[in-house]
């Protein structure tokens, strides 16, 4: 599940009560300068509240009617973070962080949805390319699902582009950087509009001086949802004293607009975001991250592909996608061409690895294919319940391999067909191999 960009817009009232201090003015004479710099090993706590209501008109066949369709969602995310590295201009670049909570719930149409972090993987290390967030948990592979949960999330030090370049007097405005723009609206492209920043005051909330700054705007672009227009108000706190941006409230309405501009869907919410600075959490000390591995590699960048009504679950490489469940099967596709069919056989209609050989060279000779190399079958790593072989071929003057896996559990079997060209073949085995030995098969719809 992946909650819409309005769902940066949102949080609930309550949170929004609890974090409105008692507050007294305080006047600012002089110009302040609002700067927030970053430091290898700095540490916040987040949490952010998010709550939305509106509509969505999903499109339909030509000549029927559209019918609009209820969404409501909401979210709740809190964690510790420590800032890993830093690029040479200051901008974060590598965080890692401890999820304590990290729930996200959507109802469209009457059909809800729900995702959560699972515990095992709520360390996470958070690598920003490009404006993206692309995590990975030194702990156990994450699934596509939550890696698309905590892009969802704002990369907070992002935030630091709603601060102005020079010194400011309560009255004075600036405009938000394109980066922080987008990192609130997840906007993938900007087409037109602007947020613009006013410093209102500086006031002292609960002993602590901070500076009070509005935000509004308009917004209009593009990102995986489509083209939208974003209409964005509220205000941020800034701690004089640590030199953080320690809280921020929007409200925003997030139209959804079809090619011609017409709007398809509105969507409004409240985000809601604290954060404190100098944060102590001994997991994430030096003491706490001694033997954890926070580079990425092979290991701790595999995806898990887990399915409970198929009753299968394999890990796999980023480079691959899961293109398609059609029934018993699943596919992959390789950024390289490559491609995977898994099939899934019931207990009681196995294959046998000598069959299944006999049927795919058979298969490829159908398809006027020339068979070039066989390799015979085998018990890769001795292990008995999985059986691989491999035949290469020649269609149409293209070489390729197939590569088979043909692998027998209590709960059932499954049969690997990849199709390999010969960029990076060698590679792609090992991986192929990888995939078929972390199988599990269990009772299909039982976990």
């Amino acid at each position: 599940m992946r909650l819409t960009v309005a769902c940066r817009l949102a949080g609930t009232a309550a949170v929004l009560a609890a974090c409105l201090f008692a507050s007294t003015p305080a006047s600012a004479a002089d110009p302040i300068r609002l700067t927030e710099q970053f430091a290898e090993g700095d540490r916040y706590h987040v949490s952010v509240r998010v709550d939305l209501s509106g509509s969505l008109t999903l499109p339909t066949e030509k000549g029927k009617i559209a019918v609009p369709l209820s969404l409501n969602g909401d979210s709740a995310i809190d964690y510790d973070e420590r800032l890993l590295a830093l690029d040479k201009d200051g901008t974060v670049r590598k965080t890692v962080r401890i999820c304590r909570r990290t729930d996200f719930r959507r109802t469209l149409g009457g059909q809800t949805q729900q995702s959560s972090l699972r515990p095992a993987v709520r360390r996470l290390v958070i690598l920003r390319r490009d404006s993206v967030e692309v995590p990975f948990s030194p702990d156990g592979a994450l699934t596509w699902g939550e890696i698309d949960l905590i892009r969802t999330d704002v990369f907070t030090p992002a935030l630091a582009g709603l601060l102005p370049a020079n010194p400011v007097q309560p009255g004075d405005r600036w405009i938000a950087t394109e980066g922080a723009v987008r990192e609130l609206t997840d906007l993938d492209r900007i087409d037109e509009g602007k947020l613009e920043c006013r410093l209102e005051q500086t006031t002292t909330v609960e002993g602590k001086k901070q500076a009070r700054v509005a935000l509004s705007g308009t917004v209009r672009g593009l990102n995986r949802d489509g083209p939208n227009r974003q209409v964005l108000e509220g205000y941020f706190y800034f701690d004089l004293e640590s030199n953080h941006l320690s809280y921020l409230y929007l409200k925003g309405i997030h139209a959804l607009l079809d090619r011609d501009g017409r709007e398809i869907g509105k969507v409004e919410g409240r985000f809601v975001m604290t954060r404190q600075a100098n944060n102590d959490c001994p997991e994430l000390s030096d003491a706490g991250l001694k033997n954890v591995v926070l580079e990425p590699n092979a290991d701790n960048t595999l995806l898990l592909y887990d399915n409970p009504d198929l009753g299968i679950r394999f890990l796999y490489p980023r480079r691959w996608r899961i293109a398609a469940v059609r029934g018993a099967q699943i596919a992959l596709d390789g950024a390289d061409g490559n491609g995977i069919l898994l099939t899934i056989d019931p207990p009681t209609r196995l294959t046998a690895g000598s069959q299944f050989q006999t049927e795919s060279r058979d298969w490829l000779i159908k398809q006027r294919a020339r068979i070039v190399r066989e390799e015979p079958l085998r018990n890769p790593g001795n292990q008995p319940a999985l059986e691989n072989f491999a035949l290469e071929a020649e269609l149409s003057g293209q070489k390729f391999l197939m590569d088979y896996y043909v692998g027998r559990q209590p709960a059932g079997g499954v049969t690997v067909a990849a199709r390999l060209v010969p960029a990076e073949r060698d590679e792609a085995r090992r991986e192929l191999l990888r995939m078929a030995q972390s199988i599990t098969l269990s009772v299909p719809g039982k976990r």
